[in-house]
């Protein structure tokens, strides 16, 4: 299938020991807006039955899109104020191999190849929407897809740079241009690694960031919720794009791409059928008063 790969021209979406303090707060907020996190939501971090870890992502404000001055931005990344007025719980590492496999059995389009700490890669959007309602079903809790606001949000971890680090990418802080075909800058020092060129890296091999979330630039691209569409300058408090539209966002960059998609304001897309081998995902933990969204039966 085709693939939209971000460019210059084309448009691009462990936790830190929280304080008893910064715990009080976050409870004050959830019962001040009559909302419930999941069980054990006092907990920085959580591990579901199935070994799937997740931190507590705090709410709060930030500027979403990047700024005109940034290097190499697209022209879709306007940069607009946002808010995340709730906590979420979002996955530490990409959804693994083994994790997948847990969940959807060996069933044809589910045996998905490598290591099982890889993350999985050659699943769509909608296979994703298959993981989740499997992943809710055994568990007990609710998942979804993060929206390309939660994702960009929890990428920065506060940081107002183009990667959570700084302005320079770095061969060694995340898996990207392993591509000797294409963009092999960092084929060499993944080769002295360990790690043979054209693939991606398993999880957790580059350092964190603020707040505990591995791989947020480069590996594989991660699917959002969103359907892809062009911002505005507007503020927005809490905004998904998920109305209308027929390309779904992905973020992060991968393996695959030049260390400039791999930036945290990057944007690009894909068609929601499509199988791609450099595209996996992460989930978060919903709260349980919101429903999970089910756009096909199983």
């Amino acid at each position: 299938m085709t693939q939209r790969f971000p460019s210059k021209r084309l448009p691009q979406w462990c936790c830190q020991s929280w304080s008893i303090v910064v715990l009080v707060l976050v409870a004050a907020v959830l019962m001040g807006h009559g909302t419930r996190l999941p069980a054990a939501a006092q907990d920085p971090m959580v591990t579901n039955r199935l070994g799937m870890t997740f931190v507590l992502i705090p709410a709060g404000d930030f500027m979403m899109g990047s700024p005109e001055t940034e290097i190499d931005r697209g022209t879709s990344e306007i940069q607009h104020p946002v808010t995340i007025s709730q906590p979420f719980y979002l996955q530490t590492t990409e959804v693994t191999v083994a994790q997948w496999r847990a969940v959807m059995g060996r069933r044809f389009f589910a045996r998905k190849r490598g290591a099982g700490d890889m993350p999985v890669i050659k699943v769509s959007w909608k296979d994703c929407q298959k993981f989740i309602r499997k992943l809710s079903r055994m568990t007990g809790a609710h998942y979804g897809l993060p929206t390309e606001a939660q994702w960009e949000y929890a990428a920065r971890a506060g940081s107002v740079t183009a990667y959570f680090w700084g302005d320079q990418i770095d061969c060694r802080r995340a898996m990207y241009a392993n591509n000797p075909m294409k963009y092999d800058a960092c084929v060499s020092v993944n080769r002295d690694r360990g790690w043979e060129p054209g693939c991606r890296a398993p999880v957790k091999q580059y350092p964190p960031n603020a707040w505990g979330l591995y791989d947020m630039h480069g590996n594989v691209w991660e699917w959002c919720a969103d359907f892809f569409q062009r911002y505005s300058k507007a503020s927005e408090v809490d905004p998904c794009k998920d109305d209308s539209g027929q390309d779904r966002v992905r973020r992060g960059g991968s393996w695959f791409s030049p260390g400039y998609a791999c930036r945290s304001a990057n944007r690009a897309y894909g068609h929601p059928m499509s199988r791609m081998q450099n595209t996996g995902f992460r989930v978060v933990m919903l709260p349980p008063v919101r429903p999970v969204r089910t756009d096909s039966p199983d």
